[in-house]
């Protein structure tokens, strides 16, 4: 099975995605014609990749047995997963139910991915981290 991928990492890479669909979202705006815009399944494809672990289940064992497998191997990959992306949702809503009209979204998302490289002060305050 690959080693787990830290969560520092796992983060910069929602931080990415994230940037990357808003970037593809100005671009449609700009031209609701672009076909060439796919690509950002490819980053959330490549992370899936990345964070799923490879699992090895033997010939023998029972559909239970599958299961009980697959929900401890995947939990917490799905669970780091869930943690990049909340911890950047939240961080934008802040911003956003705030009414700081003067902070962009890739602001935050730049914010956050320099708190995530520094590993600042912040971290014993965000779990998440």
């Amino acid at each position: 099975m690959l080693a787990a991928m830290e969560q520092r990492e796992v983060v910069k890479r929602v931080i990415g995605i994230l940037t990357e669909a808003r970037e593809m979202q100005r671009l449609l705006e700009a031209d609701l014609e672009r076909e060439d815009l796919d690509a950002g399944a490819g980053a959330v494809t490549a992370l899936l990749n990345e964070t799923m672990p490879h699992i090895a289940i033997p010939d023998d064992f029972s559909v239970e047995e599958v299961v009980t497998v697959v929900g401890r191997e995947v939990g917490g990959a799905v669970e780091q997963l869930v943690s990049a992306f909340t911890l950047a949702f939240t961080m934008l809503a802040q911003v956003h139910d705030s009414g700081q009209t003067d902070v962009s979204s890739a602001d935050v998302l730049q914010d956050l991915a320099l708190r995530v490289e520094g590993g600042g002060p912040d971290d014993d305050e965000n779990p998440l981290l």
